[in-house]
């Protein structure tokens, strides 16, 4: 869950970087319709837990803050508008088809349409989200949000450049967003028009990406292009061919395997992260078990781990399920399988000096993704200002196993000038 600012339109935040990016732009948006007091509950679908959470915050925001208005958008909102125009202090449900749209917020109806249009958002005063495509085409059995977010399409390579140059002047760092990034047709296009007419800036970094939709000239641009970040985060879902194959997954447990070996013969440094179901219908023990083991053999230092919901009107729903208990206790042990990976990749990195984003309370992340801490007051050509959007070079010291831990600290530009 992720909540950017505490005044004006306000707004809590489920789900993907591609819902944290419109929700940005969805503030601006409420504020200038008339808004500017109101919270916006940007919803997911992915699971059931972030539809409870979704509901959750808004009765507690009606609780706590009557009569504060609260808009409702978002995948889930998208499939079931009625039911969560129902909750309590909810006076408006905009559809993903409308969300983008300043028109719906100031009519007296927004209408649910399926396609989303692209969004811009800049996060937090350090790293800015664009969404450079949307919705999605493939029909895995265990995801509803095709249901939410339409067919794919793409923003056009000229729009994304004009965009990317504005977020330049404000942000070091920009990450490419989609449903289905990997679907764009034009993704390495893309990524050299960025970086070629964009000179300034810093760092390029990819959302989510799908295994199967990575081909010889995306791994040409990955190879080349020293300002797209060493840092790669697959939608994996599983490490067993079966599941893959009853998920509807179009790459298999050697594609991953091979995968993560090409990436590092292109850049030895690379960190490689990956999305996976814990407790799929039908899944052994076995299965699972080659799960962790894929973690181990490919590396993947970055896991996002989520226990198996079944979503009614998915193929999965109906396949045989497992207890949640269970499906909790394997999600935990892959995510342990993952930690031993993360520490290991950050043990590596112990001695390195790594250009880090910083962004608040002396905390940042490496070109890897890698979370880092400042362990000593700012000093240096800093001074004691603010080092929120700051590109430092930062000696690293130490590990605890979940973060880095740096020291010297010195601006990028200080250290090219001297």
């Amino acid at each position: 869950m992720n909540r950017p600012g505490e005044y004006g339109a306000d707004a809590i935040t489920f789900g993907c970087r591609l819902n944290i990016a419109e929700s940005e732009t969805m503030r601006a948006l409420a504020a200038r319709a008339g808004f500017a007091d109101a919270l916006i509950v940007n919803t997911c679908a992915v699971t059931g837990e972030a539809e409870a959470q979704a509901r959750q915050a808004i009765r507690r925001a009606a609780r706590e803050q009557p009569g504060r208005p609260i808009l409702v958008t978002g995948c889930a909102a998208q499939i079931a508008p009625g039911a969560w125009a129902e909750l309590p202090g909810v006076v408006r449900v905009i559809g993903n088809g409308q969300k983008l749209d300043p028109a719906a917020w100031s009519a007296p109806v927004a209408p649910i349409l399926r396609e989303t249009p692209m969004g811009v958002a800049a996060g937090g005063g350090t790293r800015a989200f664009l969404a450079v495509q949307q919705g999605c085409d493939h029909a895995c059995t265990f995801c509803i949000i095709p249901q939410g977010r339409g067919p794919a399409r793409a923003m056009p390579i000229a729009e994304a450049v004009a965009a990317v140059r504005d977020l330049a002047t404000r942000h070091a760092e920009v990450v490419l967003t989609g449903v289905d990034l990997a679907s764009h047709p034009e993704l390495a296009a893309l990524i050299r028009a960025l970086l070629r007419e964009v000179p300034e800036l810093p760092r390029l970094r990819l959302s989510s990406l799908d295994p199967a939709a990575l081909d010889d000239e995306f791994w040409a641009v990955f190879a080349e292009e020293e300002r797209l970040m060493p840092h790669l985060h697959l939608s994996a879902q599983h490490g067993h061919d079966l599941i893959l194959k009853r998920m509807r997954r179009r790459h298999s447990r050697a594609d991953l395997l091979q995968l993560s070996t090409r990436a590092r013969a292109l850049r030895p440094d690379v960190a490689l992260g990956a999305d996976f179901i814990a407790g799929f219908p039908t899944e052994t023990e076995e299965q699972l078990c080659a799960m962790t083991d894929l973690v181990a053999e490919a590396q993947l230092a970055f896991l996002h781990v989520f226990p198996y919901s079944a979503r009614a009107g998915t193929p999965a729903a109906r396949m045989p399920q497992l207890p949640m208990p269970l499906r909790r206790e394997r999600a935990a042990r892959l995510r342990q399988a993952g930690e031993v990976q993360r520490a290991r990749f950050l043990a590596s990195r112990v001695g390195q000096v790594e250009e880090v984003l910083m962004e608040a309370d002396g905390l940042g992340h490496t070109r890897h993704f890698a979370p880092v801490r400042l362990a000593s007051a700012p000093r240096g050509p800093l001074g004691g200002g603010p080092l929120g959007g700051a590109l430092l070079r930062v000696r690293i010291k130490a590990s605890d196993g979940r973060m880095l831990i740096g020291e010297e600290r010195f601006a990028l530009m200080a250290e090219e000038a001297a």
